[in-house]
């Protein structure tokens, strides 16, 4: 089967309302959009209809990060504190699965890299902790911190949701474990104090306009809209529209900007920034970022104990800045390709020995684990 087949195919079982795809080998670039945007809806998918991008996010703000780095606004070895006074007096669980009381100091600061390697000692934890819960994990829920979906949107400004993250000690030292998602959106508060303004207008004066990003933001563009959000609800089984997600969240910019998945955009608006990487920082002649910056963001950086550490969320990869590296032989990916997905329903890689980028938007969160990605993967491949 094609892939159009394949996607189609689960369009009409009702797995999706609809997709977009995009496959760019060379200069050749092909784009295929399925279905419609709503379960029951009679508007056909579009090659400019806007999503949300969740975890794709990711990618972007490790770029933006080496854009500060290279303009020497920060540095990657240098303590996070000094942008983010507030975690200067952060310490460490003596045990990670303890009681918020029995602390140790840290036994260096955490660093920007730390962030971009979500290395820094807090975040998703893989372990089983439901019985009993760890008090870390409640502390960091009650604060409204923690590490999950991202609808509704966090209600806390940025100043305030990082001093209550201070509040909480971390899980690990940092450097030692390699824990998900929560290391992006301290960047994303670090990123708009040293950029002077909130994180949105850094990302479009920094990264969004000189690649010409016009629908990639924390808003959806005017004009546009935005397809529904859906799920599989685990009690009944059905497939249903995810609540706290629909197009009025995304009209005005958010309170809190989050770095980990905040953003909308479109199959050619990433196909461009994912060209730019392709091209070792290059974007139409202009030179976005450097040759090693881009080597930084596409480079495994983890020890093969941290990805074992991961658990299921890696598959066996390794991280760079916000990407997931194939390091390893085995399966469908190829060693070198880098890429990640998005917990909305959205995926892409790009494979630089095959000169090769694809990207899957869709609205449908269930591609993550009903088998699509595989899919999606295998087909782009053949």
């Amino acid at each position: 089967m094609t892939l159009h087949e394949v996607l189609a195919a689960r369009v009409e079982r009702g797995e999706l309302p609809g997709a977009v795809t995009l496959v760019a080998r060379g200069d050749d670039v092909q784009v295929d959009a399925i279905g419609t945007t709503a379960f029951g809806g009679a508007g056909p998918m579009r090659r400019d209809t806007v999503f949300r991008i969740a975890s794709l996010t990711k990618p972007l703000l490790a770029a933006l990060t080496m854009v500060l780095v290279e303009d020497d606004v920060i540095d990657l070895e240098e303590p996070v504190h000094r942008l983010l006074p507030e975690l200067a007096g952060q310490r460490v669980l003596a045990r990670p699965d303890g009681p918020l009381d029995k602390t140790v100091p840290l036994d260096r600061p955490v660093t920007v890299e730390d962030l971009l390697t979500f290395r820094l000692g807090s975040g998703m934890v893989t372990e089983p902790v439901h019985n009993p819960p760890w008090p870390v994990l409640h502390a960091l829920r009650e604060q409204q911190v923690i590490s999950g979906p991202p609808y509704p949107p966090n209600p806390l400004t940025p100043d305030e949701w990082i001093r209550r993250f201070a509040a909480v000690p971390l899980m690990y030292q940092p450097g030692q474990k390699w824990q998900y998602n929560t290391g992006s959106d301290v960047l994303g508060v670090l990123l708009a104090r040293a950029g002077g303004r909130p994180l949105g207008d850094v990302f479009r004066e920094r990264l969004l306009d000189p690649l010409g990003l016009r629908a990639t933001g924390f808003t959806v563009p005017a004009g546009s809209e935005l397809p529904p959000l859906y799920g599989t609800d685990q009690e009944s089984g059905t497939m249903v529209e995810i609540p706290g997600s629909g197009p009025e969240t995304w009209i005005e910019p958010p309170v809190f900007p989050s770095g980990s998945g905040g953003l909308v955009s479109t199959v050619d608006d990433y196909h461009t920034f994912a060209r730019m990487l392709r091209h070792k920082g290059v974007h139409g002649g202009t030179r976005i970022l450097s040759e090693k910056s881009v080597e930084l963001i596409t480079s495994n950086h983890l020890t093969p104990e941290q990805i074992t550490g991961a658990g299921g969320l890696l598959s066996g990869a390794g991280w760079g800045f916000g990407v997931a590296v194939v390091v390893a032989a085995g399966g469908i990916g190829r060693p070198g390709q880098y890429g990640w997905s998005g917990g909305t329903g959205t995926d892409w890689f790009n494979d630089p020995r095959e000169d090769l980028t694809a990207i899957l938007f869709t609205q449908v969160n269930d591609i993550l684990w009903n088998g699509t990605l595989t899919d999606f993967q295998r087909e782009v491949y053949a």
